[in-house]
């Protein structure tokens, strides 16, 4: 039977595949080593850092679901990122986004610094400053949409063809949206990658990354990449993120459930300068994401009213969000960018890419809306007193 569902696809990840004992579930595989049939007669699996049964079992799940060839799962989503790095010379150049995820921002800069490649940070929303990019012949574009954590927009497939007639590799940072919203790959990417410790694994109780190829060429050099240097994620991780897999569809939907009705709540709010949410149809990125997107995400952020000391009285007095970073949880979180997710760029970088200090990000949970609504109305209130 051929699955076509995405949700049915999450569901059945893994289930009845155990060939010894018949366990519905895949079994996790904490073994570190393997033993060989006989002198040089290797089985499947010799090694862990290598390769591990369970862990094959998530990478083939996210692989399909991201309609691609390879999925190789990693320590954490910046080893995701990291190993794509792999694949540079110190004569490539890369182009980033000027307003990316801060720990990205942080790595390619401080690796261009280091000479291991050359680097090109542009605004990809400005279409002359990306075509001049791409005029240098990189070898790699790093694409985040809806960005982190502006919610900016760029069209996939319209990029990636502009990058590919130049000869670049397109790398997309999923982790906003997961499969669940978007698949990059079909859009013509080259490469997507996601921090799994957010929307797929969903309960905040794992660390971990993952990337897909469209190729399967380029799967294997990078999953030799990722057993060379180290950085393949544990069984166990990958038994935790391959359950929390399995309720992806169902709990992104009332993730979106409850953010839409929190950015509607917010839009008009007194204590609000400005809302970031691409199902806004005045958003100038909501016409791009009705089309590569099936729906808007539960990320949004907002530019508080009274500068810093108000968000400060906001964190005060929130008590159902818990002021914390990461994101994708079922739990309702809220952060400060500048000071938390982007602290490693520098207080210019951040301007330059609209992050301010009155901007606050939010990660909608699935708690009751009316709690979640109530929480913020409180604590909005307060932070104007």
């Amino acid at each position: 039977m051929s699955i076509k569902n995405i949700t049915t696809s999450a569901v059945r990840a893994g289930i009845n595949t155990d060939k010894h004992h018949g366990a519905v579930v895949a079994p996790i595989h904490l073994s570190s080593t393997y033993s060989l049939k006989g002198f040089n007669e290797k089985r499947q699996f010799d090694y862990s850092r290598t390769g591990n049964p369970t862990r094959a079992t998530f990478a083939e799940a996210i692989a399909e679901l991201e309609q691609g060839s390879v999925g190789i799962v990693t320590s954490t989503g910046m080893a995701a990122v990291h190993l794509i790095c792999q694949l540079l010379s110190v004569e490539d150049t890369v182009v980033i986004p000027h307003d990316c995820y801060g720990g990205s921002f942080r790595l390619f800069t401080h690796l261009a610094k280091r000479g291991q490649f050359k680097l090109i940070v542009v605004d990809q929303n400005n279409a002359a400053a990306l075509a001049e990019a791409l005029a240098q012949k990189p070898k790699l574009v790093l694409l985040e949409s809806p960005s982190n954590p502006l919610l900016r927009l760029v069209d996939i497939e319209e990029v990636t063809k502009a990058c590919h007639a130049v000869g670049a590799l397109v790398a997309v940072d999923n982790t906003f949206l997961s499969p669940a919203l978007q698949q990059p790959l079909t859009l013509g990417a080259d490469i997507v990658f996601h921090s799994t410790t957010k929307y797929i694994n969903g309960h905040s109780d794992v660390v971990g990354g993952v990337l897909v190829t469209k190729e399967q060429a380029l799967g294997e050099t990078l999953a030799w990449w990722a057993n060379c240097i180290g950085i393949t994620g544990s069984a166990f991780d990958s038994f935790l993120a391959l359950r929390g897999l399995k309720t992806l569809p169902i709990r992104m939907k009332q993730h979106q459930e409850n953010a839409d009705k929190v950015a509607a709540f917010l839009k008009d709010h007194a204590a609000i300068d400005a809302v970031y949410y691409p199902g806004f149809s005045d958003h100038p990125g909501h016409e791009i994401a009705k089309k590569q997107q099936s729906n808007f995400g539960a990320m949004l952020s907002f530019e508080v009213k009274g500068g810093v000391e108000a968000v400060k009285k906001l964190f005060d007095n929130i008590a159902l969000f818990t002021l914390a970073q990461s994101l994708g949880g079922v739990e309702s979180l809220i952060s400060h960018p500048s000071t938390m997710t982007h602290a490693g760029m520098e207080i210019a970088a951040q301007l330059e890419a609209g992050i301010t200090q009155s901007l606050v990000r939010i990660s909608v949970g699935i708690e009751d809306i009316d709690d979640i609504l109530a929480d913020l109305a409180h604590a909005l209130a307060q932070s104007q007193q």
